[in-house]
């Protein structure tokens, strides 16, 4: 285990070193492994930069982002303004799927609504509103309501792992009830454990992954 003065450091290294983040009114503290960011950032895109960046880190088992979002003065938007933006973003990043998404939108704060068929798409509507000016945050409530036999779902998930350079599938178990997957095992990173969850995700058919890998460096 890396002690949390040197996770500390490479965390304040690799928030200094992404070119999206200002790092100026960022803190960090880090106890047993979890890191807490604290201050405030100009935009939702850069507390979610933040969070990354933290991630990448080796020794990371946890995040806690209490970075507030505050918008500079004079670059605040109208709710009504978000809005139109927010749905134009999600329909050129989803052409054919944006009608089944609605945007609601409350004091700068974005949510989302609707259906899609793949987690793909559900993710995809999240990244484009976040990078909409003047949003201080996003609740993802999309479902997902797949057309793809259960029965497929863990062994594309097993595959998927076996084919991945990152995640060492020896370690890792999958367990699928419907359309809902658990998974189990033990990791080196953080990293390493959320490329588990995300070749878990793209999976046909999935509705739902619970990530119960423990990360033992």
């Amino acid at each position: 285990m890396r002690s949390d003065s040197d996770v500390k450091r490479d965390v304040e290294f690799e928030i200094r070193w992404t070119p999206a983040l200002d790092p100026t009114d960022i803190g960090v503290a880090v106890k047993n492994g979890v890191v807490t960011l604290t201050g405030f950032v100009r935009s939702y895109l850069e507390k979610y930069e933040a969070e990354k960046a933290v991630k990448r880190v080796s020794g990371v088992v946890g995040v806690a982002n209490d970075l507030e979002v505050r918008i500079p003065s004079g670059e605040e938007r109208p709710d009504p303004e978000i809005a139109r933006d927010a749905v134009a973003a999600i329909k050129s990043w989803l052409p054919l799927s944006w009608e089944s998404i609605k945007v609601i939108v409350k004091s700068a704060w974005v949510t989302l609504e609707g259906t899609a068929e793949w987690n793909y798409q559900r993710e995809s509507a999240e990244k484009a509103v976040r990078q909409v000016r003047g949003v201080k945050g996003v609740t993802n409530l999309i479902t997902l309501k797949p057309q793809v036999a259960p029965s497929e779902i863990k062994q594309k998930i097993e595959q998927a792992f076996r084919r991945s350079a990152e995640v060492d599938a020896n370690r890792i178990t999958v367990e699928a009830n419907g359309s809902e997957v658990i998974l189990k095992g033990t990791v080196r990173s953080w990293a390493e454990r959320q490329e588990a969850e995300r070749a878990a995700w793209a999976a046909p058919g999935v509705t739902k992954v619970e990530n119960r890998i423990v990360i033992s460096p």
